[in-house]
């Protein structure tokens, strides 16, 4: 019964002595099969045992039953040292009241849900789930970024119009958030950058970022081997934007207007926001209709559209650097008189721009880790404490499929 009882434990060099069982809970008395453990002052391997300690872990349910562990820490006396100590356990941490397993199990679901309901749904307190996620985190984080050669810098609101923001770093070769920020200030952003070390920082090849000043002199000044760029994806939403703003004055010129025209260009943009936005060779039918309607009664929107196909075209089309500025250039000449605030902003960016035709790199990723990231915050009910909520967020890209026990 022991040898059935040790397997289904399945915890490696830990052996089942004795069992007992109510109807929900199965509690067995466990030993480290080891006779030896090494002292943590000197490093030297001690057989002379000083204390048994048992204290009881809660451990993965077996079946439909909660599972309790009365696990035996044995206390040694150092024959070198001559100092008592306790054992290390593979499987539990040192004063903790859960295994590693168990502690993984309950974070996971964390991950995919909120600490209140993971307590409610485990039988635990809220202190008793949190102190898991914690135990966890200390296993995996800090991230690993070794091998962090392309990083995208990005930024979101945390509470929607209060002006918060967090920025988030993200390596855009495994598409994996790398850190957090609380504010977007330098010397914030440079923290915690500088935690990497200088040889993660000179090894950085290229920093892919939106038009915010602060991020470019940062980059410069810390990834000294890395070349800016600008992400694509905010360029297109500098396009979209002022787009959707001419859009909204003829709709308001035609407001102002008693004529029939007005209600034939009133009624043509009038819901007509995401049918000019969207990609042309991705509208549905309907959708092509109600752009030809738009397109017939305002010639500046339609020009402004067809300038905007275009400038996605030639990010797409362009296979060399040299090609795709000599593009870009020619659309500026053509947009400038439509797109006044887009031409303008790329013109001072001009370098950083062009750079994405030597290594087409694009930061569309983050928007999607953004997205993400939002997602928790509503899950978490908001977090008052940052610390936190970066816990949750790099476990929720860096948990891993199975913990070491």
């Amino acid at each position: 019964m022991k040898r059935v009882m040790t397997k289904l434990l399945n915890l490696p060099g830990v052996i089942v002595e004795d069992s007992k069982e109510t109807k929900e809970t199965l509690i067995l008395s466990v030993r480290v099969e080891k006779k030896t453990a090494f002292c943590p002052r000197c490093g030297q391997t001690s057989h002379r045992l000083h204390q048994n300690k048992s204290h009881l872990v809660r451990d993965l349910p077996m079946g439909d039953r909660e599972l309790i562990l009365r696990v035996n820490r044995r206390r040694f006396k150092c024959e070198n040292c001559q100092k008592p100590f306790s054992e290390t356990l593979d499987f539990v941490g040192n004063r903790k009241s859960f295994t590693y397993r168990y502690a993984q199990a309950v974070t996971e679901q964390v991950i995919h849900s909120d600490v209140s309901n993971v307590a409610k749904n485990n039988g635990l307190t809220e202190e008793e789930v949190w102190s898991m996620v914690i135990a966890v985190a200390k296993k995996i984080l800090p991230v690993d970024v070794e091998d962090l050669k392309i990083l995208g810098i990005d930024e979101i609101s945390l509470v929607k119009g209060q002006g918060k923001f967090i920025v988030v770093l993200v390596d855009l070769s495994t598409h994996k958030l790398v850190g957090l920020v609380s504010c977007r200030t330098q010397s914030e952003i440079e923290k915690v950058m500088q935690q990497w070390g200088e040889k993660v920082l000179f090894q950085i090849e290229e920093v892919s970022m939106d038009m915010t000043g602060n991020y470019k002199s940062l980059a410069h000044k810390i990834c000294p081997n890395a070349e800016v760029t600008v992400d694509r994806f905010h360029l297109t939403k500098i396009v979209h934007s002022e787009l959707n703003q001419a859009r909204i004055d003829q709709k308001k010129t035609a407001e102002s207007l008693n004529t029939k025209s007005r209600a034939k260009l009133f009624n043509s943009l009038k819901g007509s926001k995401y049918t000019l936005l969207k990609a042309e060779d991705k509208l549905s039918n309907q959708q092509k209709e109600k752009l030809k309607q738009v397109k017939e009664a305002s010639p500046k929107v339609a020009i402004m559209h067809d300038l905007k196909e275009e400038f996605h075209l030639l990010f797409e089309s362009s296979k060399t650097l040299g090609e795709g500025t000599l593009k870009l250039i020619d659309w500026l000449k053509k947009a400038e008189p439509y797109y006044r605030n887009s031409v303008s902003t790329i013109k001072r960016w001009f370098p950083e721009v062009v750079g994405y035709f030597e290594r087409r790199i694009t930061n569309g990723v983050v928007e999607g880790i953004n997205n993400k990231l939002k997602l928790l915050k509503r899950c978490g009910f908001g977090f008052k404490n940052f610390h936190n909520f970066e816990i949750r967020a790099l476990l929720l890209w860096h948990f891993p499929d199975n913990l070491a026990h």
